[in-house]
């Protein structure tokens, strides 16, 4: 009896001690801040979890947004065992032992079992492997959460037996209300300043977020209790200075860096560049920036500036502030001075008014994948001509649903390598969605 009454003391302490994150995570779906895509009222993991209906899910999101407090919520409303497992750690000897356990709890008291598998994208194809056959029978539902694509990091078999929910970065809202609530659980207050820095530093990390509160909390108490944290505070726990640009703002400042670097003024483009950095403007959202004006503005005229915005992005994570200053201003000199052209924004947004317009849609049967057995019986690939086989490489086929087969959405500009890239290929005489004018592709 004794351990029993030093392990229950052991629990006791260590969830007084636990991480701000940890005393705070949820235990209803009520609790739970920000995915309202999947838990607001009526949307489809709510409906399924309330339910007790949930069928094998692989549960896909950045860190910090609610997957593993989902996977608990689930713990706290289902019938059925309840089995966490973390792919850090566990073992394929694990994850069979806990499938064997599954099996005599159904056998032997006609109970289902629920496999939490936290991080899965840290198991092995062949790992993967070893919960497929529990999956497909049922005998198991698998909860799976990983931080990576799930089409590239969990086995296609294992994932199309499951229900993909994706998880988004929380929102401002969402992450002040777990500030406030954090400050609440520490007995503390905080200025609308402390607050906001610390919101803004999360980059939708509900965990980073009560972290800082945590730190700043911290560093505030040693000024008096009640602890009140000051903007200087939340500077301190999120080791960075808190933005500040004066009347223009956040908003503008960045509005001002694109229209610049997109206006070809490299100058313009680098002093709004030290304004941003000088301010403390997280470096990892001007790199975001650059990449997306990469596409946006450059494309084909020069698709080696998405390569340079690329880099500099990872620069930013390898290398650093103050060092990765000069990755930054190395993108903005070569997106600045680079050829624009906006044709392949302008082709994808043709293209998706196509896409939502559609009819049915259907795939020419000539390009229907036809390397299962009994495709060809179907006909699939019929008619199919391999480019490769023609004088140029190129023949002239369909390779559209027949009502969008005679739109067209890219059409290159004379700016930079994408200057006579229409005249590379013959194609047919086609109608620009639209206007509806006939061109040449």
């Amino acid at each position: 009896m004794a351990p029993d009454l030093f392990d229950a003391a052991a629990e006791d302490r260590l969830s007084r001690r636990a991480p701000l994150a940890a005393r705070l995570r949820p235990r209803a779906l009520d609790e739970i801040v920000g995915q309202d895509h999947l838990i607001g009222p009526g949307r489809p993991l709510r409906e399924l979890i309330e339910a007790d209906r949930l069928s094998s899910v692989i549960l896909w999101g950045p860190p910090g947004t609610g997957k593993t407090t989902l996977a608990r919520v689930v713990a706290a409303a289902t019938a059925k065992a309840f089995e966490e497992l973390s792919a850090v750690a566990a073992t394929v000897k694990d994850a069979r032992a806990a499938i064997e356990r599954a099996r005599h709890r159904l056998g032997e008291h006609g109970a289902g079992t629920i496999l939490f598998l936290d991080e899965v994208h840290r198991f092995n194809k062949a790992q993967q492997d070893t919960l497929l056959p529990a999956v497909e029978n049922g005998l198991i539902t698998l909860v799976g959460a990983t931080t990576e694509n799930p089409h590239f990091e969990v086995n296609p078999p294992l994932l199309s037996r499951s229900t993909l929910f994706r998880l988004h970065p929380l929102d401002a809202t969402a992450v002040a209300e777990l500030v406030r609530r954090g400050l609440a659980a520490e007995g503390a207050t905080a200025a609308a300043e402390a607050i906001e820095h610390l919101v803004a530093r999360s980059g939708g990390d509900g965990r980073h977020a009560l972290t800082g509160v945590e730190v700043a909390v911290a560093l505030a108490s040693r000024r008096g209790r009640p602890p009140h944290a000051e903007l200087a505070d939340a500077e301190g726990a999120a080791d960075a200075k808190a933005v500040r640009y004066g009347r223009d703002g956040h908003y503008d400042v960045i509005s001002a860096f694109i229209k610049s670097i997109r206006g070809s003024d490299a100058d313009a483009g680098l002093y709004w560049l030290a304004r941003m950095l000088q301010a403390g403007e997280d470096p990892r959202f001007i790199a975001r920036r650059l990449v997306i004006l990469a596409s946006e503005d450059i494309g084909m005229a020069d698709s080696g500036a998405l390569v340079v915005a690329d880099a500099a992005a990872r620069a930013v994570e390898f290398v650093g502030l103050p060092e990765a200053q000069l990755n930054l201003a190395h993108a903005v000199v070569r997106l600045a001075t680079a050829p624009k052209s906006n044709r392949v924004t302008a082709a994808l947004g043709r293209a998706q008014a196509d896409a939502e317009a559609a009819g049915a849609g259907e795939v020419p049967i000539h390009l229907r994948d036809s390397h299962y057995t009994g495709a060809k019986g179907l006909g699939h690939g019929d008619g199919y001509r391999y480019p490769h086989d023609a004088e140029g490489g190129w023949v002239e086929q369909a390779h559209r649903p027949a009502e969008a087969a005679d739109h067209v959405y890219y059409e290159p500009s004379d700016q930079g390598a994408e200057a006579g890239l229409g005249d590379r290929w013959p194609g047919p005489t086609v109608t620009r969605v639209g206007d509806r004018r006939p061109g040449r592709l």
